[in-house]
């Protein structure tokens, strides 16, 4: 890297300095990673991303678990519980679909078309590639799939005698692999690949381009992808508190109507995301009681107070504890996909407790609400353009800090 740039995640202008092989280097005021000390190769992404689209097949169509129900044999596989809940809630159903297997086979797919597009110099392809894995590698969610069909092994348990299936495994391979390759994907290396910042001549440093990262002047459209460049993202605090104040509304029908009701030996049980914890407690499953609380109450509130607080220190224009706010946003954009737990697991129990009059499971309206909460407040985290943070912070530049890497390239 020879050419100076602004840091995405602060703007902070910093200047070239060489990471060996196996290290990265950091912005030395927001911690953000700038680049990777390594060699460009992108045969081993290729490798796991092929990996991935085969692995596919077996953890959707095999049975991940099994159960015996009253002697009859219900199997359970990824996609069942979205087929079952598409009749009556087909809102819920989507995005329980789009995050366990939409997004992820998406990302997979664009890894292998963001190579071809680079081979053969199709930019448009290339392009449409990136975004994907820029703006989806964050729905992908097979990791909090697992968990919830953990969840639901337990919840089960006393009605029945649990068989782990072949697509078990093979989810659990195709999760390792995902997160192996998301660890891996880096944008700004495919830009740098499609075309280094070296090739344009630059005097002046004025503007980050969001789409493919490339530091340059003060221009309508980045000089490199062709994206319209601005300052700071158009309308960002508007949008991030429009989301925010919706996702506050409809967190109350989310807590206060029924999420799941159980019908058991013809006795109908509504239970709220509270009640069920209590539930769960009561039945001594504290454990599996204190995930459910913190993913589903303690998680959505957090992020709604957290980039509340955020917003309101941009605007009051606060000048101090900047990095503990930049690690507070870095933290509600891990934490936010956790919340989607619950729904996984009542897809889940759909699937296995379907004994009509006998034994029966399904969503209650709050169901709805809680989806829309999820969906909001992740939409909310990516609308916030971290750098205005940082607008009151003073600007100077800087030599980007470098240290050993925990992935290479």
């Amino acid at each position: 890297m020879t050419t100076a740039r602004r840091c995405p995640g602060c703007d902070l202008p910093v200047m070239p300095q060489v990471a060996r092989h196996g290290q990265s280097a950091y912005c030395p005021r927001c911690q953000t990673r700038l680049y990777r000390g390594s060699t460009v190769r992108f045969t081993g992404e290729l490798a796991i991303a092929c990996a991935c689209l085969i692995l596919f097949i077996p953890a959707h169509f095999f049975p991940l678990i099994t159960i015996r129900l009253f002697g009859v044999m219900i199997p359970a596989t990824l996609p069942s519980g979205t087929l079952t809940l598409a009749s009556d809630f087909p809102a819920v159903a989507l995005l329980i679909l789009f995050c366990s297997s939409i997004a992820p086979f998406l990302v997979s797919t664009a890894v292998i078309t963001a190579q071809l597009g680079l081979k053969f110099r199709k930019f448009g392809l290339f392009h449409r590639s990136l975004w994907i894995l820029e703006h989806l590698k964050h729905w992908a969610m097979f990791d909090v799939f697992l968990v919830s069909l953990g969840v639901s092994c337990f919840k089960v348990q006393d009605y029945a005698d649990i068989f782990v299936g072949p697509g078990l495994y093979s989810l659990v391979l195709l999760q390792l692999l995902m997160g192996i390759l998301l660890a891996r994907l880096s944008v700004n290396r495919y830009w740098e690949a499609w075309q280094p910042e070296t090739d344009h001549k630059q005097t002046e440093f004025s503007l980050h381009c969001h789409s493919c990262h490339m530091t340059q002047g003060d221009h309508s459209h980045c000089v490199r992808c062709g994206e319209s460049l601005y300052k700071r993202m158009p309308h960002s605090i508007q949008k991030t508190w429009a989301y925010l104040l919706a996702a506050t509304v409809f967190i109350f029908p989310a807590n206060l109507y029924p999420i799941s009701i159980f019908l058991n030996n013809g006795k109908r049980v509504e239970d709220t995301i509270f009640s069920g914890v209590a539930t769960l407690v009561k039945t001594d499953m504290v454990g599996i009681a204190i995930i459910i609380f913190v993913a589903s109450i303690v998680v959505p509130v957090a992020k709604i107070l957290g980039l509340g607080f955020i917003l309101l220190t941009i605007q009051f224009k606060r000048k101090v504890n900047h990095l503990q706010r930049m690690k507070l946003y870095r933290f509600i954009q891990w934490i936010g996909k956790w919340s989607m737990m619950d729904l996984f697991v009542i897809s889940i129990m759909v699937t296995l407790i379907d004994r009509d009059q006998l034994l029966d499971f399904t969503p209650g309206p709050g169901a709805i609400a809680f989806g829309v909460v999820v969906v909001l407040t992740m939409l909310a985290a990516e609308s916030l353009d971290s750098r205005l943070i940082w607008d009151n912070y003073e600007q100077r530049t800087q030599q980007p800090t470098t240290r050993t890497g925990q992935h290479q390239a």
